[in-house]
């Protein structure tokens, strides 16, 4: 039987921590999630095809339907704000002070 410690993160700062990682990492995360969550959403509830996202965004429908099964890994932000904003959503960045 291991005798392994389970631990639990309530947030992306306590996973970063967890893992090592920068809160920078953690701020990525936040925002890399909340963008593909919005794309989904959106997608689901407008009844986009991934070929006409695809055009729309100016990405492969590859990189389309990576981004819709929530693999973002390697696809950058830039990326996943215009395929955001080819859904007819837009991004509105605010800031704050980190903890």
């Amino acid at each position: 039987m291991s005798n392994t410690k389970s631990i639990k993160n309530k947030t992306a700062n306590d996973l970063a921590e967890s893992l090592g990682l920068s809160a920078s990492d953690a701020i990525e995360w936040e925002v890399r999630h909340s963008v593909t969550k919005n794309i989904l959403e959106t997608v689901k509830k407008k009844s986009l095809t991934v070929s006409q996202l695809a055009k729309d965004s100016g990405t492969s429908r590859a990189r389309i339907t990576r981004i819709l099964k929530e693999d973002t890994q390697g696809i950058s932000l830039d990326v996943l704000f215009r395929v955001l904003g080819a859904t007819g959503q837009k991004v509105k960045l605010s800031y704050k002070k980190a903890a």
